[in-house]
């Protein structure tokens, strides 16, 4: 049921933003659907006997090649899900102009319930199945990390898939993104969504367009609840914690913990690898997870977790003033009308958590290069920047302070061009959401958003005839 509430929560969004675009008949309805989508069942031999496993991997659009999207590994996947991500992905890269088409993949299975040497052969498995049908291919579709998986995962499927002798070898690492760095990963790519999410947000909020948010532009003092403590909501905990801001509540599968004066970000990770759950933190307390959207008022909700967290159901008991989409489709259609009436600005999924995507694109132009980032100039800008340091010095008359010589001459890592890359991505989408929504007084910025990317993969379609 919240599958297909989900699915159709995009095709609302989508709706709504074509009606303000001149689209040729029929075009709107044909960015709705997905291309194709595989099916795959498969048998692996495990404990003495044979497991059968069902995943799927969908294609939006191929209006650009690779098509680009996460595989997640989840015991309630489904088609249907899988396809309305992968239209999500199709508009997120249209939206920050990364060159990608859209797709997404599922496993239908409980990761927990396996071990690693299993899992593993159930990966190899499955990217057998999907590397046949070129659902797996440096130029032509590009997995990533989702719920369930991450860099183990993407490091067994980039082996397997050169295990498998493919034509195009010399680009076989760019088969998948995500990988650990010593196997052709990329640097920041694990903290990605999350550091995204601190630009989109830190933008939006000093922007002089946008409205202050409890009297505020900045994040300092803010208060935060974070539902969801996987990859993208510990790192977005953590970095805007590193903002100023106060994170007063994490809510989880299992329960929820408050603390109104904040929460060490870090401790209650470490309380979660000592114990398993966030449950019983020392320093909060601790209510149940249906309690956790509606306990405790706050500035900011950032849903990090599953699809359908505020639905009808649960939107007129949710008090924060701002919600920042880290998850894909936290917000259904019908809850946002309500919240927009209330008051409540969203800040949509397609535009928050694309920062995964993006850096994504950073490793799979990395890997096609076959040229680590920053190689080519790190020593001429370090020299640059003692020479400029050497000037000022000599106008100055005086030294400058040891902290100022090693800012100006410092090499730049791959890191800091990642986020840089990023940051700039993030700015430039916001700018182009803002510059849209100008032009829609009455609409969301949901609905300024899927109006950008529609108009661009639009574009696309006419340039190619159709």
């Amino acid at each position: 049921m919240a599958h297909h509430q989900f699915s159709q929560s995009v095709e609302t969004f989508i709706g709504d933003a074509a009606q303000y675009l001149a689209l040729p008949e029929g075009l709107a309805e044909r960015i709705t659907q997905c291309n194709s989508t595989y099916t795959v069942r498969f048998g692996v031999k495990l404990r003495g006997r044979i497991f059968s496993f069902e995943g799927w991997r969908s294609v939006h659009s191929e209006h650009i090649e690779p098509a680009k999207g996460g595989i997640r590994y989840a015991p309630d996947a489904n088609l249907q899900e899988v396809e309305a991500l992968a239209a999500l992905m199709s508009l997120k890269c249209a939206l920050v102009n990364v060159p990608f088409g859209g797709s997404k993949g599922a496993l239908k299975i409980d990761p927990s319930e396996w071990t690693e040497d299993e899992l593993e052969r159930i990966t190899r498995r499955f990217t057998q199945e999907l590397a046949r049908r070129a659902l797996i291919h440096p130029g032509r579709n590009v997995p990533a990390p989702d719920m369930g998986t991450g860099e183990r995962e993407m490091a067994w499927m980039a082996d397997e898939y050169r295990k498998m002798g493919h034509a195009d070898a010399l680009n076989s690492l760019a088969c998948v993104t995500g990988k650990p760095v010593s196997r052709g990963g990329i640097e920041g790519r694990v903290e990605a969504t999350g550091r995204g999410l601190q630009y989109a947000l830190r933008a939006y909020l000093a922007h002089p367009a946008t409205p202050m948010i409890a009297g505020r532009k900045s994040l300092k003092d803010m208060t935060v609840v974070v539902q969801g403590f996987g990859n993208v909501g510990y790192h977005a905990a953590k970095f805007l914690r590193e903002d100023g801001a106060k994170i007063i509540g994490i809510v989880e599968h299992d329960c929820a913990i408050f603390a109104p004066a904040g929460l060490d970000v870090e401790a209650v990770a470490a309380h979660r690898r000592a114990t398993g759950s966030i449950m019983n933190f020392a320093q909060a307390e601790t209510r149940t997870a249906d309690e956790g959207l509606t306990y405790m008022a706050a500035d900011i909700l950032i849903p990090a977790a599953k699809e359908n967290a505020i639905t009808e159901a649960n939107c007129d008991l949710v008090n924060y003033a701002l919600i920042v989409e880290a998850a894909n489709g936290p917000v259904s259609a019908g809850a946002e009308q309500i919240l927009t009436q209330r008051g409540i600005t969203v800040l949509p999924d397609l535009f928050i958590n694309a920062g995964g995507v993006v850096v994504s694109y950073f490793e799979w132009v990395k890997n096609i290069t076959h040229l680590p980032f920053g190689l080519m100039d790190k020593r001429q800008k370090a020299h640059t920047g003692g020479v400029f340091a050497a000037a000022l010095e000599q106008v100055s008359g005086r030294p400058l302070t040891d902290a100022m010589r090693l800012e100006i001459t410092r090499e730049t890592s791959e890191l800091d061009l990642v986020r840089s890359g990023l940051e700039e991505i993030m700015v430039r989408a916001l700018d182009d959401i803002l510059a849209r929504h100008a032009t829609l007084p009455e609409a969301s910025l949901r609905t300024a958003a899927y109006a950008v990317s529609i108009a661009r993969i639009a574009e696309y379609y006419r340039a190619i005839g159709l």
